[in-house]
């Protein structure tokens, strides 16, 4: 076997055990480059290939080639780019690396790249026999091959997974397959330093002892790595940047990485790094204090981009007085200086707790009422709060040592989500306004039992219990709760709150089973306010007064109810709609049955992205872009836009979250009891999908609907129809935001998993538009731009349980057992049918034409009745769970 890796572009390129480190030029890459993206996109490939041009002139002995983006047809794409570059010899002279997450590129970039490249890449992580098939392909083709550290555990991100994937992966490809180890290349993951983040400390130096492990135990392969990943941490300070880099690749070379996906144009001189920030950097890549983190942050700031010289950066505000520059601190959410600021106040300070209960609590005060006053708005609270944690955090030590006793607050509140549910957006944004105006927060998190929700509240003497929830069953939840308070003979007032809570359900169903005092919250804006009424010297003819409010909602709800008129299910049923059979023609999905989606590139994600509802969640109204640019909330939408930005950026380009899917395509018809019957390929019955109709009396020509409707009925002539489902989730945010957490960074914590969120509806959008287009294909021609799939253009319909045409949440347990979603993805459901997950979507797939959203309303309980029949469940059980919906 040859001993050295041997290439080749249009000439041969050997890598010898005494060669120099190879520059693999990183701008021939849509995600690495967003001019290269831009050319790629508008189909402008002489200036692209300019880039590749450029890349080959300034140093890169081998160039990296990607064209994974949402919008850009991979396959077509890489190969017309390939064959152009074959026709330019000063670019094609050089090996290429085809870089892809999507096996159909990647071979396609095989059948047209001249000479020996090598593959990035192929892992471990769906499993040993799909690791055998495209490395046998590899080796057929005759490239090199990339082997990335990752698993079906996950990516490796200590020195142990490392190690032992690469043996692994190397006991597999060499003594299974017969690849020459000199074909093989690993790639050991380089992850940021500099976050902050203790479990990161080790990020660069487990790389290094890692490279020199494979060197030692793995002889004859390689290894190499993304080296701009090490400094993202900094991005913003080029300057910082290229130094980290630089004394990265030095030392990473000193342990025996042979190459790197590098910008060879941008590379700074190891020995040209200033002395000082070179010594903070090596002491954050070898670990070796405490605060080396901490260190190099303050040093990277006294860091002008355009010179590199240090150079204290003077605002005006650090010439005030001790007390405003912790005002201003808090008012701007500007932590930089915090800990100084703190510490000066502190030296000038009686004791410690003095530095909270006047100038940090006299900031915190002007907040709320800048907050009260719509002057200041809800994102820069959140991060108010951070800046008040990080203070804090810097006192305590100093306070428990003195043993003194503790703050004076305005009251103490208890926050949950209810049992089953596990949504907490909410929930967590209620709780930093509430603690930017002094109140002390306990919370408790999700899917908390009314148990231990009383029994916390009980031994920590709260003011008010606040509970959360997002899905439907979470309301019948909180009225176990408040029952619960009332046989217990507590008198805790109890504020709700959550998407689907309302005033007039408040008032209905959840106020009348305590006798005590209950209050709907519409939003963190009106929090404060409440929580202030509930324990003013006021409380009780506050109290009075919700109490007369909520029983005249009540009355006057119900009046108005019983004038409605409703068609007994029968009679709802003769009105149905019907298909125009005729005209209609079911489209036999192109792909039958259940598949698997988890490794969807998050970068592919972005563009389905719907930023409309995110600002919904930091309680910023108007229309997405317009509203960055309005009058009153445009300075602080455009700077939560950039926030997001950057974090998204960070979550894509580091992988921080993992998206997965599993679709499922059947044959299928409808029953005349608005049932849905899903079958087998052989055409047997598997499950059934029950569906409910609208029942309030309609005007002339107007249908009552079921989701039945939009799928062929069973007859006589037997035509088949189609249905689908799907589920998809997000995995890595909660963990994600804990981290920020600990780091008393709300803001970002909040900011996670808000943007999970959105990515698990932009997964569901970008699936939808592929079943649509591919794996269904009965709208192949589709040619939508985003916003019109957003504003659902398209044919068809994606509805889901717990929403309004189809609210019962039971119908998810069908769609877990026909995609069998917990093996295959690992969502599962909690008892109350919440996803979980909490960043999930799932729901059904409808082609017909005529198919459209609508809302059931309020339905009468012969039709529950019927539902319970049809499902074989209790009565009760189908009250429970569509007593939102009863008339």
């Amino acid at each position: 076997m040859q001993n050295t890796l041997k290439l080749s572009g249009l000439e041969e390129f050997t890598l010898l055990p005494n060669s120099n480190f190879i520059n693999i030029g990183e701008r021939t890459n849509v995600t690495g480059s967003k001019k290269f993206l831009n050319l790629i996109k508008n189909e402008r490939y002489e200036e692209a290939l300019s880039v590749a041009r450029d890349q080959v002139e300034g140093g890169a002995q081998i160039i990296d080639i990607c064209m994974d983006e949402g919008l850009i047809d991979g396959v077509k794409t890489m190969t017309t780019f390939l064959r152009l570059i074959a026709s330019e010899p000063d670019i094609a002279r050089v090996p290429i690396v085809i870089d892809s997450s999507n096996w159909q590129v990647i071979e396609a970039g095989l059948k047209n790249i001249q000479g020996k490249g090598i593959v990035n890449s192929i892992s471990l992580k769906e499993g040993e026999e799909e690791f055998i098939k495209k490395a046998k392909i590899i080796k057929r083709y005759g490239a090199a091959i990339i082997v990335m550290a990752f698993d079906e555990e996950g990516q490796a991100d200590n020195l142990e997974k490392r190690k032992t994937i690469a043996q692994r992966s190397y006991d597999i490809l060499v003594h299974q397959l017969n690849i020459n180890p000199s074909d093989i290349i690993f790639d050991l993951n380089i992850f940021p330093v500099g976050t902050g983040m203790q479990e990161h400390r080790r990020n660069a130096l487990d790389f290094f002892e890692a490279t020199k492990w494979v060197k030692e135990n793995l002889p004859g392969c390689y290894v190499s790595g993304g080296v701009s990943n090490v400094s993202f941490s900094f991005r913003g300070n080029n300057k910082v940047r290229e130094s980290i880099n630089a004394a990265f690749l030095y030392h990473a070379i000193q342990y025996g990485m042979d190459m790197g996906i590098v910008n060879p144009t941008q590379v700074e001189i190891y020995e040209e790094i200033e002395p000082e920030l070179l010594r903070k950097i090596e002491d954050v890549l070898f670990d070796r204090s405490e605060d080396a983190t901490e260190n190099l942050i303050e040093y990277a700031e006294t860091i002008t981009q355009e010179k590199g010289a240090k150079e204290q950066k003077v605002e005006e505000w650090r010439n005030y007085s001790i007390e405003k520059r912790l005002e201003y601190a808090l008012i701007k959410g500007n932590a930089d200086y915090i800990e100084q600021d703190v510490e000066e106040a502190r030296l000038q300070a009686r004791r410690p707790l003095d530095v909270i209960e006047g100038p940090l609590m006299d900031g915190m005060n002007t907040v709320g009422e800048l907050f009260g006053a719509g002057k200041m708005f809800l994102p820069q609270v959140v991060k108010t709060a951070r800046v008040m944690k990080k203070a804090v955090a810097y006192l305590q030590p100093f306070i428990e040592a003195e043993k003194t006793e503790e703050s004076r607050t305005n009251g103490k509140i208890l926050m949950a989500t209810v049992k089953g549910d596990v949504h907490d957006i909410g929930k967590n944004i209620v709780g930093v306004v509430l603690a930017c105006n002094n109140y002390e927060i306990i919370d408790l998190g999700v899917m908390v039992p009314k148990e231990k929700i009383i029994e916390t509240a009980l031994k920590e003497n709260v003011d008010i219990i606040g509970l959360s929830g997002l899905i439907t069953p979470s309301l019948d939840e909180m009225i176990s709760v408040v029952d619960e308070l009332e046989k217990r003979k507590l008198s805790i007032p109890v504020m709700i709150g959550g998407a689907t809570t309302s005033k007039i359900h408040t008032a209905l169903k959840i106020e009348p089973k305590y006798s005590h005092t209950v209050i709907h919250v519409l939003d963190a804006s009106k929090s404060v306010a409440v929580a202030s009424s509930l324990l003013s010297d006021q409380h009780e003819t506050f109290k009075a007064k919700i109490k007369e409010e909520y029983k005249y909602l009540r009355e006057s709800y119900l009046s108005r109810s019983s004038e409605k008129d409703y068609l007994t299910i029968a009679e709802a049923r003769k009105n149905k709609f019907k298909i125009d059979e005729k005209s209609f023609t079911p489209y036999k999905p192109k792909q039958i049955g259940t598949q698997v989606f988890d490794a969807i590139p998050l970068s592919e994600l972005k563009e389905y992205i719907d930023w409309q509802p995110f600002f919904r969640a930091w309680q910023i109204t108007g229309k997405f872009p317009n509203l960055l640019t309005d009058k009153i909330v445009g300075e602080e939408a455009t700077n939560l836009y950039k926030d997001a930005q950057a974090l998204l950026d960070k979550i894509i380009s580091e992988n921080l979250l993992q998206p997965k899917a599993v679709i499922g395509l059947f044959a299928a018809n409808a029953t005349e009891q608005d049932d849905i019957e899903i079958y087998d390929s052989k055409g047997q019955h598997i499950n059934t999908f029950r569906t409910l109709r609208q029942q309030t009396k309609k005007s002339e020509g107007v249908a009552n609907f079921a989701l039945s409707d939009f799928i062929l009925p069973k007859n006589k002539e037997n035509i088949q129809d189609y249905i689908g489902c799907f589920a998809v989730t997000i995995f890595g945010a909660e963990e994600l935001a804990k981290k920020y957490e600990l780091e008393n960074d709300d803001y970002s914590a909040i900011m996670v998993k808000a943007i999970s969120d959105r990515f698990a509806e932009a997964l569901a959008e970008y699936l939808h538009a592929k079943v649509r287009t591919e794996i269904w294909g009965y709208a192949s021609d589709e040619n939508l731009n985003k916003d019109e799939i957003i504003k659902e253009k398209y044919l068809g319909i994606r509805p889901a349980p717990g929403y309004p045409a189809c609210p019962d949440h039971l119908e998810k347990i069908t769609i877990w057992e026909l995609l069998d979603v917990k093996e295959s993805i690992g969502c599962i459901l909690t008892e109350s049918l919440a996803m979980y997950p909490a960043s999930s979507v799932s729901g059904y797939y409808f082609a017909n034409p005529q198919a459209k959203y609508f809302g059931l309303g309020k339905i009468t309980k012969d039709q529950v009745e019927d539902y319970a029949n049809r499902k074989d469940i209790k009565l009760e059980d189908a009250e429970y769970w569509l007593q939102s919906n009863l008339a």
